[in-house]
């Protein structure tokens, strides 16, 4: 494949950040994405809904349906995996972008919060490939892409945050499984991981990050570009990070992706 046109992405929390950059991106392309997160109101905390990604995509050149979905509904994800695939005829490409982030240490991580983001994280990361799993059968160059680090068992990112480490964790060794079993069924799954801190309106809701030394979702969005145009059966298992992914594409010069050129960049959590 050289593009994602007339392709059918079902990306997850697609409505602001990551996922709605690599919307765009796709878009550009004339893909078909389903905008499935739960945002279908204006929040001024967190800007950005369903219906505004839906129409920067159609702006974009792709064609966009927006469903309001809740990753840890299973009836609503297996409705929204049928609406979609009824729209489109079919889906080729499921991204797990939905996560939910609290970064705080064993004894001031409320449960709720616990529940959450395993719910989220790893639970919908589960769901939605479970679901999507009869439509990417059917396509010929399905992908699963999950947005999650290479799995790692160093008490350095447990101890902190051990909520989220073992969320985020979760949804790796879910790539661990995932990836062998859909190999029958030519499916690829992988995960991609930033390099540095990407600055998101829900990263700027967490306390002590300079804006100045992080880079724009967009490099993730290309990264996603150049691995899931790639044929199914070129790798699956892989716990790819971004620079890399575009550093084998042969783009090396990166200052393009920094919100200020020129700035030191924050490493990400996880490497």
């Amino acid at each position: 494949m050289t593009n994602l046109a007339g392709r059918t992405l079902f990306i997850t929390g697609a409505s602001r950040g990551i996922g709605r950059a690599i919307a765009l991106r796709a878009a550009r392309d004339g893909a078909n994405i389903v905008v499935a997160a739960k945002s279908s109101v204006a929040n001024p905390k967190l800007p950005g809904t369903i219906h505004d990604a839906a129409a920067e995509i159609e702006a974009a050149g792709g064609r966009a349906l927006a469903l309001k979905v809740d990753v840890r509904d299973e009836e609503n994800v297996k409705e929204a995996m049928a609406q979609a695939a009824d729209r489109f005829g079919g889906i080729d490409i499921l991204v797990n972008n939905a996560s939910a982030i609290y970064l705080a240490s064993l004894a001031d991580t409320p449960m709720k919060r616990f529940d959450l983001m395993h719910q989220v994280n790893v639970r919908g990361t589960f769901l939605c490939t479970q679901a999507a799993l009869p439509y990417l059968k059917k396509s010929d160059n399905g992908h699963v892409l999950v947005l999650s680090p290479p799995p790692s068992l160093d008490p350095k990112w447990f101890a902190p945050h051990l909520a989220y480490t073992l969320a985020k964790m979760g949804m790796s060794f879910a790539v661990l499984g995932m990836a062998p079993e859909l190999a029958r069924d030519g499916v690829a799954v992988n995960a991609l991981w930033p390099r540095t801190v990407i600055y998101t309106a829900a990263l700027a809701m967490i306390p002590g990050v300079n804006p100045e030394n992080c880079r724009v979702p967009d490099i993730m969005a290309d990264a996603a570009w150049h691995v899931l145009t790639r044929p199914a059966s070129a790798g699956t298992g892989q716990f790819l990070i971004d620079d890399e992914v575009l550093a084998q594409a042969g783009i090396t010069d990166l200052e393009a992706y920094a919100v200020k050129a020129g700035q030191p960049l924050l490493p990400d959590l996880f490497l």
